[in-house]
């Protein structure tokens, strides 16, 4: 199966779960984990519609970051030390961490 097919049937579960309970399908965002994956399989990814990244470590973020396509919308998933914020505050939406 390729990745805009796995993308695609992804999307499909997440329209009928938001369905089935009562939601907004339009309300849920799908984020696309790319960690140790290569920068051509992210382009596969955003070829196939996918709009926001996720990424958990700071390098990794820093040296995709500026290859993928400007309107992608990045997140930091995981713990992030005071540190290396700087390095990321004005690129990532939002930071999933506990």
């Amino acid at each position: 199966m390729s990745i805009k097919e796995n993308i695609d049937t992804v999307k499909r579960r997440i329209y009928k779960a938001a369905l089935a309970s009562k939601r907004d399908p339009h309300d849920i965002s799908l984020v696309a984990v790319t960690k140790g994956v290569a920068y051509d399989k992210i382009l596969d990814v955003v070829d196939a519609g996918v709009t926001i990244i996720g990424e958990n470590r700071v390098q990794e973020l820093l040296d995709k970051y500026d290859k993928v396509e400007s309107n992608i919308r990045w997140h930091l998933i995981g713990s992030l030390q005071t540190n290396k914020v700087k390095y990321i505050i004005d690129k990532v939406e939002l930071i999933h961490s506990l």
